[in-house]
């Protein structure tokens, strides 16, 4: 019978070679607490078992010890859901060109705030601003780091203290439990509806106006639709009436799009260019969604109500880093240069016709050598394009448990995300990179 006699030392086990590799890999500290805690839960379980485990069973504990402990929570995946701008798995991936940019200011010093003409400080707004006006023709531009923070900080800096005209049509709760009228209240600004749930008129904002609001503001209902008997005036409307009232019209647009959804099948996601020919004074949007870039929050317009933006203290508080403003800045030249589809990914998923989804799925299920290739629909999600689908083809695997599989592709290197359907699960070639097909095919392999 076994006794914890039999059970070695810290010191033992790390002359051990195994311990010159983890010491290596891991640094001695971290071993040395892994070592004492794995002997520890041994000793404790000895209590209730009785049983001192084998050297090499103790030896593949400690190792697990160290793999657990040193693991991102932060890894790649590979989004076979067919969903584009799946938020819970980082929305839009970058470009090669963008991944190069943020290496290039990654990896050493760079002109964040320094200005090379003048030899002396320059500032981190200017980075990205050229580049937003010449694609959307708007006076001047800020980027923070998300669109949350812009909304935040426009109405903190405009209508602080003050009414903020809004249509109750647009008060909405997006993923996650973001509430706009909570943003709204945090900005110190006062809601001011208008409306009903259902349907709006510009009458409602005339009669608004004897509040005296700082502004008016329309919002992007996002994840969902107001159909049947409903009615909103326009954004042309709006802005006429704000503008003959001295006041400005923010338009929160959301998802960005800079190119038109409708030419690829899709209903028509408002665009920040037509947002500003409309009268928008400001326009805020997202660079993670249909732009296509990183994280960050993206406000353009009025060159005078964006400096007062810039000159707020919380500006400061939701700057934009360099990693994003490099990112995003090699992403809004793809736009410049009418490279859009063929560079940024999500616009390269978008564009890609069933017809071409077809033929890779028939190769994925070809090399299987299993699961049968059936008609599909893909989402764009992010909050963009509700209830709107595209056409693609399916890899559809048929199991007892579709569940146990779907556990054991999340468990793949990398791991693989699908989605259940009929009760089986599928996986949609449009969201998957080309480059990561070999992974795929290996995980699959793995899983079945």
């Amino acid at each position: 019978m076994s006794s914890l006699r039999d059970l070695p030392s810290v010191d033992q086990l790390l002359q051990t070679s195994f311990a010159e590799v983890w010491i290596a890999a891991y640094g001695r500290p971290l071993t040395v607490e892994a070592i004492r805690n794995t002997l520890e839960d041994v000793r404790a379980r000895y209590v209730r078992e009785a049983v001192i485990p084998e050297q090499e069973v103790l030896l593949a504990r400690i190792e697990q010890t160290l793999e657990s402990w040193t693991a991102s929570t932060l890894r790649p995946v590979i989004n076979a859901s067919g969903v584009v701008l799946h938020t819970n798995l980082g929305r839009a991936p970058l470009s090669l060109a963008a991944v190069q940019a943020v290496y290039s200011v990654a990896v050493g010093y760079s002109t964040l705030e320094y200005d090379l003409e003048k030899g002396r400080r320059g500032s981190r707004l200017t980075h990205a601003e050229a580049l937003l006006q010449r694609i959307t023709g708007a006076q001047a531009a800020l980027v923070v780091n998300n669109n949350a923070a812009a909304v935040l900080l426009a109405l903190t800096a405009l209508a602080r203290r003050r009414a903020v005209v809004i249509s109750r049509t647009q008060l909405v709760e997006i993923g996650g439990g973001f509430r706009v009228p909570d943003v709204m209240k945090q900005s110190g600004a006062r809601l001011l509806e208008v409306g009903t749930t259902n349907r709006v008129h510009l009458s409602d904002y005339e009669a608004a106006l004897k509040e005296s609001p700082a502004l008016f503001l329309h919002a992007h209902r996002s994840n969902f639709r107001i159909l049947g008997f409903t009615s909103e005036p326009d954004l042309h409307e709006i802005a006429v009436l704000a503008h003959q009232a001295d006041l400005p019209f923010v338009d929160d647009i959301g998802s960005g799009a800079l190119l038109d959804t409708a030419r690829f099948g899709l209903g028509h996601e408002p665009m920040v260019q037509e947002s500003l020919a409309a009268g928008a004074d400001l326009v805020c949007f997202s660079g993670d969604k249909l732009v296509g870039g990183p994280q960050a929050g993206i406000i353009v317009g009025n060159a005078d109500l964006v400096a007062k933006l810039k000159k707020h203290p919380l500006a400061r508080a939701i700057r934009a880093d360099k990693l994003c403003l490099s990112a995003l800045s090699a992403t809004l030249l793809h736009y410049i240069k009418d490279e859009a589809e063929r560079e940024i990914p999500i616009w390269r998923m978008i564009a890609t016709p069933a017809e071409a989804l077809q033929a890779r799925v028939q190769a994925w299920a070809e090399a299987l050598g299993q699961g049968e290739v059936i008609p599909g629909e893909s989402t764009i999600g992010g909050g963009c394009l509700p209830d709107e689908v595209q056409q693609t083809f399916l890899l559809s695997l048929s199991t007892q448990n579709p569940e146990r599989l779907m556990r054991r592709l999340r468990q793949t290197q990398p791991p693989i995300i699908a989605r259940l359907e009929s009760n089986c699960v599928v996986l949609d070639p449009r969201t998957v990179l080309p480059e990561q097909e070999n992974d795929l095919l290996a995980g699959l392999k793995k899983a079945l």
